[in-house]
């Protein structure tokens, strides 16, 4: 076998409309519904599914658990720009700027936490080599 990639990932949190507003409105993701009331957010091909703490989809993780998630998600905007946007929207960078090594090499990234504390990373893929 040979996985080629992540088509998507679920996030356990206790509120989904909280949690599609963070992923949806202020890291600008698409929020979507699906199969018969299911919501998401999606970055172009890739989404994340949100199930409720407590009222999980079948079949889930052994033990979810609301913010135990740590995740990276891509962004065009310079870091300056994101540190302003996120400024606007009260959420708080807890780490970064810093260089890290992503799947396709170096990046530069600032980290933010969702409302559930989930950790985000928000990283930048045309760092100067």
């Amino acid at each position: 076998m040979h996985a080629s990639g992540l088509d998507h990932l679920v996030l356990t949190v206790t509120d989904v409309d909280r949690a599609v507003y963070f992923y949806g409105t202020v890291l600008g993701g698409t929020p979507e519904t699906f199969d018969g009331g299911r919501r998401a957010v999606s970055f172009g091909e890739q989404k994340i599914n949100f199930h409720r703490a407590g009222e999980e989809f079948t079949p889930h993780a052994t033990e979810p658990t609301a913010g135990s998630g740590d995740l990276c998600l891509l962004v065009d905007d310079p870091v300056d720009e994101l540190r302003r946007e996120l400024r606007e929207y009260g959420v708080a960078i807890v780490h970064g700027p810093v260089e890290k090594v992503g799947a396709r090499g170096r990046m530069e990234s600032v980290y933010v936490r969702d409302p559930d504390g989930n950790l985000v990373e928000l990283g930048r893929y045309d760092v100067a080599e």
